[in-house]
């Protein structure tokens, strides 16, 4: 699937986070969802990132933005990463890449010449009204949870 447009209405989903409980976007409906897909649970890159939306928490709260970190790792994965690093925002279990796919984010990737699918670094913010308001591409993690919070404070 290609990648949501901003205008377009975000694809539903229904999946569970770190705890067990089921979050669907319908859920989220009157307040801006930040959705960002991340490759892997408790590695480098994907670390800083959550910890820099966690470190912003407050700051996305004030503005009544949810923050949803969506991976193909499980529930189990997910709650070791949450505890490590005092997660307190919901990263939820994309096991078979199915809302991956929906978001156009499970794409082929390559490492050390070799092929494989997984997760384009992406991230999308969902208006009050459930349409894709902005997406940023392959993600550069340094200083991108601070522009995501400009565009929240901007809608």
């Amino acid at each position: 699937m290609a990648l949501v447009d901003p205008g377009k209405k975000a694809p539903s989903f229904s999946l569970k986070d770190q705890e067990g409980k089921t979050h669907r976007l319908a859920d989220y409906s009157g307040r801006p969802v930040v959705l960002y897909f991340y490759p892997k649970d408790d590695t480098s890159g994907c670390t800083k990132e959550a910890c820099a939306f966690q470190d912003n928490l407050p700051k996305f709260k004030s503005g009544k933005a949810a923050i949803l970190g969506v991976s193909i790792l499980d529930e189990a994965s997910k709650a070791r990463f949450a505890a490590k690093y005092g997660l307190s925002f919901p990263l939820l279990a994309d096991a078979d890449h199915e809302v991956a796919e929906n978001y156009g984010v499970w794409k082929k990737k390559s490492l050390y010449g070799r092929s494989f699918m997984g997760i384009a670094r992406t991230t999308y913010l969902i208006d009050r009204e459930g349409k894709v308001a902005k997406r940023w591409d392959n993600v550069k993690v340094d200083g991108h949870a601070e522009q995501v919070l400009e565009a929240v404070d901007a809608l």
